[in-house]
């Protein structure tokens, strides 16, 4: 009995982890695909300022998804941003700002969100710097989209657009 218990426990512990989680999807272009957690707006704030309710803080760095840490993959070496990046797989972090996102390539994959990101920031592959971009619609779901000239982020209004080049 005590087992039965214990297995129907467990069970429904690993059911209700399991639908809490935000699904893994993967954004897909010719050269570049982005493989990310998405998590659901869900009436709530986004981005905002240190000491607001949102989700996110300006200035600070994030996993930019939900779960494990956003990877980005180049099929073949190209411009991220402007600059140089080699065919590979790398973790995506960025700082948003209310005029403007930095966005760092790593090359630690396997990263749990941004908490191990300052034990790791010496691996920074590289860091670009964009306008930030105020869109018309909200987005529900965060969301990335890989087009041949960029790599663009969209969640609720805000978001960026990096171009790639190859």
């Amino acid at each position: 009995m005590k087992t039965t218990f214990f297995a129907l426990f467990l069970t429904l512990i690993t059911l209700t982890w399991a639908s809490a989680q935000s699904p893994r999807v993967t954004a897909t272009g010719k050269n570049v695909s982005v493989a990310y957690g998405q998590p659901s707006k869900k009436g709530r704030v986004v981005l905002g300022k240190e000491g607001s309710d949102a989700l996110d803080k300006y200035g600070k760095i994030w996993r930019t998804g939900a779960n494990a840490s956003t990877e980005i993959t180049f099929k073949k070496d190209g411009q991220f941003g402007g600059k140089s990046v080699k065919a590979g797989t790398y973790t995506l972090f960025t700082i948003p700002g209310e005029k403007e996102w930095s966005i760092i390539l790593n090359s630690v994959l396997g990263q749990s969100g941004a908490y191990d990101y300052e034990k790791n920031k010496g691996k920074d592959v590289l860091k670009v710097t964009v306008p930030a971009k105020k869109y018309s619609t909200s987005a529900e779901k965060l969301t990335f989209t890989v087009h041949d000239g960029s790599v663009d982020l969209q969640w609720d209004k805000e978001g960026f657009s990096v171009p790639v080049k190859f």
